[in-house]
């Protein structure tokens, strides 16, 4: 239960932050703080101090401007310490975890006198492997990788060469820590991937460099920090290799998931499975060759010599499966219409055609061996490594683990892939979408084979919300036209959590207008809503002021901009003509001379983009945000409610484009001094019975429209 000390903790430590800060309560912000206190607080555990009840997950909607960082912390922090539980807390952007550790939490240990210690986590590929680095300088030799894909370069250029010498030069001079992220400059991805590593590659506390190891030094701070604050993505990479990993264990962590509604679909991302056609039937080509080679230095090790025969073996009768059989996979995709934006093809009910299942049972077993040999190989040299072996250099052991580490790791993606397509018979509990994607780059093409669960609830459920000690999910949209059970639906929350909607601050009535101006059309129709598009926002835009105006197809966008008037394209700032974040500066600079601007973006703006005051007084939403209706697994997750006997455009699309409004028109009010209108162009939202669904879902604007 939640004692008296622990009360008095949480209410003290608010009050000292208020009057430090010189800030009146917030109803919002105090509700948020005594739910999640009770939540936690009310964790019922057994004599052993493990978690005995179900109710133990806090989901609370907050809008803009509650202060949901303040009050989770408050909050969470005592009662973690309370129960000697590690608090992590999670974002799903780069922006918000570095708010909250620079500013948020040294603010919060600041005013409201509690005592915690706190630390960022990130996962190894944030972190230079010095091992990795002392390889490609010290080799005389230019250093070859087995690219994973063809469009990876395999060798070092000499510009990266220059790169790699400048990074052990400031290392050694203590002018670098090895964090990818304070670096001076934006290292490319193909570069900074050839000097970091993964938990399949890294030798760990083996490794000759382990007292110098950015990623090391970094994971033993944790052990001392109360709060971690980590990334949605690196929770569920420690989930997925069974929790407790890289982070606390599940049963003694309390986790915060902030921007939760990208849960469900971050998890999505951790339990796909995938592969490239082509790219694998390339890789066994270069594994055969580079055998040899790779395990030369190991030949004195006489059991690597008797594997060498079986993985020869292994590597041909895998490759020489997927050759005979490319013929299927171009059969199949010939049909695809490859002037799509994405030319793909989605099996139905994610059942594939029977002789695609029976290849995909040959290479289940034919990857199942390769993955057993490369286990058994990883086993050895890690032994060799902890033995020191005589007459093996322990540098050249370091050397081979992580060729074998990125060999196993490809090896497990495709047998996860095709074992999922040996048997796809329809789970009607837990349907998965599968397809194949057509690609192209330079003047290659190969064929990306995936298979996904259509919804994350079984996994998040599994792993996460059954295990945890505690949890609490928190966004601005959680709720879909006023009700959960869309995200109970795709997270796996159960109905007897804790679910609350606490209000904004704002005085959306009184300080924001929503329109649909007068010749909007309905957007079913696209060219005759485009030229009407075109034709309203001449007449709405204040050439003064800043405006931000929303498509949902970037095909709409140009066909718009290329229309418009000289004088009101010299306004506009469009996205993909340079970074959002150069766009948004660009904008800020025009709106403090005194200028006009009009920032022209997709979806990516209609949520990750805070423009407050005068930066941004008219919103302009071109139509209602429905999905692009071509992604696989949305379309799959709509076959799915139809033949279950729902209606999925009630049950999902409109849900969905209901979030995807109320996140549209959040780009407006940012403070609670903030004013301004909101212009939708789409009349379906006054003649369409959704319509009405949708304009109730959303803040209580002024305008009159309901």
């Amino acid at each position: 239960m939640l004692d008296d000390h622990t009360r008095e903790t949480i209410q003290n430590a608010y009050s000292q932050f208020l009057a430090a800060k010189e800030l009146k309560p917030r109803y919002g912000q105090k509700l948020m703080i005594a739910e999640i206190a009770r939540t936690l607080g009310n964790i019922e555990i057994n004599e052993r101090q493990e978690r005995s009840s179900n109710n133990h997950v806090c989901v609370v909607e907050a809008g803009t401007g509650t202060g949901k960082t303040v009050a989770y912390l408050l909050a969470a922090l005592p009662l973690a310490k309370m129960w000697d539980k590690k608090l992590v807390l999670a974002t799903a952007t780069v922006a918000l975890q570095e708010q909250v550790v620079l500013k948020d939490l040294p603010e919060l240990i600041r005013y409201s006198k509690l005592d915690f210690q706190f630390r960022l986590a990130k996962g190894r590929g944030r972190y230079l492997c010095l091992a990795k680095l002392d390889r490609i300088l010290s080799t005389e030799e230019d250093v070859q990788f087995i690219p994973l894909y063809e469009d990876e370069q395999s060798g070092v250029s000499p510009a990266e060469k220059k790169l790699y010498t400048s990074m052990m030069e400031r290392l050694s001079h203590g002018k670098w820590d090895g964090d990818r992220d304070n670096w001076d400059d934006e290292i490319e991805q193909g570069s900074w991937q050839k000097v970091t590593t993964d938990h399949r590659q890294c030798t760990g506390r083996k490794c000759s460099f382990v007292r110098n190891c950015a990623f090391f030094n970094a994971r033993d701070e944790l052990d001392e920090a109360d709060c971690i604050v980590a990334n949605h993505d690196l929770v569920l990479a420690d989930l997925a290799l069974g929790g407790g990993v890289i982070l606390s264990a599940p049963e003694d962590t309390i986790y915060i998931f902030d921007e939760g509604h990208h849960l469900p679909d971050k998890a999505l991302n951790h339990f796909s499975a995938n592969t490239r056609y082509r790219s694998t039937i390339r890789w066994l080509g270069q594994g055969e060759g580079q055998w040899p080679s790779i395990i030369a230095p190991l030949q004195d090790a006489t059991y690597f010599t008797q594997l060498s025969q079986p993985m020869e073996a292994t590597l041909k009768k895998t490759r020489t499966i997927l050759e005979t059989n490319l013929y299927l996979i171009q059969v199949l995709t010939q049909e695809v219409d490859r002037d799509q934006y994405t030319p793909r093809l989605r099996f139905p009910e994610g059942v594939v055609p029977a002789e695609l299942e029976e290849l995909a049972s040959l290479l289940q077993d034919a990857f199942t061996d390769l993955v057993l040999l490369l286990e058994k190989l990883n086993k050895e040299v890690n032994a060799l490594v902890d033995e020191d072996y005589p007459t093996v250099p322990r540098v050249d052991i370091e050397n081979v683990l992580p060729v074998l580490g990125s060999w196993l790791s490809r090896a497990e993606a495709n047998l996860a892939l095709w074992s999922s397509y040996a048997d796809t018979s329809v789970n009607k509990a837990f349907p998965y979408a599968r397809w194949i994607t057509l690609l192209e780059f330079n003047d290659l093409s190969d064929f990306e084979i995936v298979s996904s669960p259509i919804l994350a609830s079984r996994a998040l459920e599994k792993d996460l919300w059954s295990r945890c000690f505690g949890a609490v999910v928190t966004s601005a949209t959680l709720t879909a036209l006023n009700s959960f059970d869309r995200f109970k639906i795709r997270a796996g929350t159960k109905d007897e959590y804790i679910y609350s909607v606490v209000p904004s601050p704002f005085d959306y009535t009184k300080n924001a207008q929503l329109l649909i101006p007068e010749g909007a059309l309905e957007a079913n129709n696209a060219l005759a809503h485009t030229d009407s598009v075109i034709e309203l926002l001449p007449k709405i835009i204040d050439e003064h002021s800043g405006t931000l105006v929303l498509f949902s197809s970037r095909k709409q966008m140009l066909d718009v901009y290329e229309d418009l008037s000289r004088d009101i394209r010299k306004l506009v700032l469009m996205q993909g003509v340079e970074s959002k974040q150069a766009l948004v500066r660009k904008h800020k600079h025009r709106i403090d001379a005194g200028e006009g601007s009009v920032l022209f973006g997709l979806a990516s703006f209609a949520e990750g983009i805070d423009l407050p005051g005068n930066y941004c007084t008219h919103v302009i939403i071109a139509k209602i945000p429905f999905a692009v209706p071509d992604d696989p697994i949305e379309a799959a997750l709509a076959e799915w409610i139809e033949n279950s006997g729902g209606n999925a455009f009630m049950q999902i699309t409109v849900p969905d484009a209901a979030v995807r409004l109320v996140q549209a028109c959040g780009r407006l009010l940012r403070t609670e001094t903030d004013i301004g209108k909101i212009s939708i162009l789409d009349k379906r939202l006054l003649t369409k019975r959704y319509g009405r669904a949708l304009l109730d879902s959303l803040p209580p604007f002024g305008g009159g429209i309901r």
